[in-house]
């Protein structure tokens, strides 16, 4: 029997729409693993308000832990962020994107779930610009859309929201087995 490979699945979208827990609930329906955020945890720790070089640490470990999970994935593959977060976060907060960010994307990620912030914010010392989220939904938007990437907005609240993630899932993976 041939071996199929993994599909990768990203979930992109402002702060605080839910990609965290879409991403491990994700998983456990579809028993296999996902790539928690990198930066979450690192920058959490930095005595400092970080800096480019932080941002881009961050993106390096990101790309080498996606790449280390690879091998426990059971067919699909759940992240919680991915390059082009890191490549939208580097302009908006430092005006510029290193080339290797940019072109690190090519192939890497199979189907979006691109979060809408239609849910209430939820402060964290970490997250950032809480009222312009919509301006953020709309430049992952078109992020994806200059790319030709497959991707599903992910709207609803709670359940719903788990629901509709796993049917637009479901869909693109029926039409690629076709």
């Amino acid at each position: 029997m041939p071996e199929h490979p993994i599909v990768r699945i990203a979930l992109l979208g402002p702060e605080s729409t839910g990609k965290s827990t879409l991403a491990e609930r994700l998983a456990e329906q579809y028993q296999t693993v996902w790539v928690p955020e990198f930066a979450r945890t690192y920058l959490a720790t930095l005595d400092h308000p970080y800096t480019e070089a932080d941002v881009l640490h961050c993106f390096r470990e990101q790309v080498a832990a996606e790449d280390r999970v690879k091998a426990a994935a059971s067919r699909l593959l759940f992240f919680d962020t991915e390059i082009i977060n890191f490549r939208v976060w580097l302009l908006y907060r430092f005006g510029h994107c290193p080339s290797f960010v940019s072109d690190a994307w090519t192939h890497r990620y199979d189907f979006y779930l691109l979060t809408y912030p239609d849910i209430a914010f939820e402060p964290d010392p970490l997250r950032e610009h809480p009222g312009r989220r919509l301006f953020f939904f709309d430049w992952y938007r078109r992020e994806l859309e200059m790319r030709g990437a497959n991707y599903s907005v992910i709207k609803g609240e709670g359940e719903a929201r788990i629901r509709n993630a796993k049917l637009a899932l479901d869909q693109f993976l029926a039409a690629r087995a076709q």
